[in-house]
């Protein structure tokens, strides 16, 4: 049986977020007798809709059918999009007709939007999750994971991650070779899990409130230390139960999985660049054990430690070889050698200005 899978977009749509799934969702019939997908591309009018890159794509009507699976792209146009009635309603009634509803990236919104991640887990890219908890406190926002699914809703983070999502769902319909089959075909890794962490910036974080920000300096400085939420709490003059709920909402994240973050990261930066035992770093970081950190290795990064130091000396013995790059800006090194300049691939770089699927973050307070 052919699966109808519907995408809508609207003025301003992330590009990527839309070709990536697409490609994928083509690419698993590849190799079959017959295509197991029928594709569309849907928006509120019909006809030519431009993208926030300036390439319009030819769109049918919404109509009254939305098909097996209906995918709700991002970009910077979600933000109006939240507030279009036709795009809301359709969302809602794909939610009671269709197989499963998903979104990729700042779709989440228009979801969110449309109620239907009231009491749902859900993410979204994870410079917004902080924005779509504030604005919809009923979802469960997960900032920090590559797709999740919740019953029929499935959400992805941003950009590439669409196409992790597609995957997904392929192999949720046609079984796990021929996901595999379609992720050769697009020569990407097969696939992300939904549980892997994200790239994110919580060494970074900037909650509104001085009381959260002054609880985060705290655990940064206290990491080697127990950070109970009780303690954090008393660092933020709060009350715990205000704690929780304030560092949430401001956050994205629960104290104990940003703290968790803090102390990975702290570790990933000791074990990249220095020699120490892991026993000591994990001490050294506030992890009881090695096996409490390799556990949250997984969560954070998708791998544990060793990996992580095998990969950095690795990257070293490679800049020694070859020598310092000639031209290009400074610190971008040959093909393949050391870290990404600006985060794994898909997850655009923090700045000002439009980043991601295009939503631009809400403004720091001046200090």
């Amino acid at each position: 049986m052919q699966r109808d899978i519907a995408f809508l977009i609207f003025p301003e749509f992330q590009l990527l977020d839309l070709a990536g799934p697409l490609a994928a969702f083509q690419m698993a019939g590849t190799d079959l007798d017959a295509a197991p997908y029928r594709l569309r591309v849907l928006s509120a009018t019909g006809g030519a809709i431009r993208s926030s890159v300036g390439v319009t794509v030819q769109s049918e009507p919404m109509g009254d059918q939305p098909g097996d699976t209906l995918v709700v792209v991002g970009g910077a146009g979600t933000r109006p999009a939240e507030r279009l009635a036709p795009l809301l309603g359709f969302a809602r009634r794909a939610a009671a007709e269709s197989r499963r509803v998903a979104s990729v990236c700042t779709g989440a919104f228009v979801l969110a939007g449309a109620g239907l991640l009231d009491g749902c887990a859900a993410t979204t890219h994870w410079r917004y999750a902080a924005l779509l908890q504030r604005q919809h406190p009923r979802v469960r926002v997960d900032g920090d994971r590559i797709f999740v699914r919740d019953g029929a809703i499935w959400t992805s983070a941003g950009i590439t991650a669409g196409i992790d999502l597609a995957l997904a769902l392929i192999e949720d319909d046609l079984g796990r070779e021929v996901a595999r089959a379609a992720a050769r075909h697009l020569v990407v890794y097969h696939r992300r899990p939904g549980g892997q962490s994200q790239f994110s910036e919580l060494l970074a974080l900037d909650p509104p409130s001085d009381r959260i920000r002054g609880a985060l300096s705290f655990a940064r400085a206290h990491l080697h230390e127990a950070l109970s939420v009780e303690r954090l709490a008393d660092a933020a003059c709060l009350s715990p139960r205000q704690f929780g709920r304030a560092f949430l909402a401001e956050t994205g994240q629960t104290p104990a999985k940003a703290v968790e973050r803090l102390r990975a990261e702290a570790a990933r930066l000791r074990l990249e660049t220095g020699q120490e035992p892991i026993e000591l770093i994990a001490r050294g970081v506030g992890f009881a054990d090695p096996e409490r950190m390799r556990r949250a290795f997984l969560r954070v990064f998708g791998q544990p430690p060793q990996a992580l130091r095998r990969v950095a000396r690795v990257g070293v013995a490679a800049v020694a070889a070859v020598g310092p790059p000639r031209g290009g800006p400074p610190g971008v090194g040959p093909p393949g050698v050391g870290p990404p300049a600006v985060g794994p691939p898909g997850i655009m770089p923090p700045g000002p200005g439009p980043v991601g699927c295009g939503i631009r973050a809400p403004a720091r307070r001046a200090r």
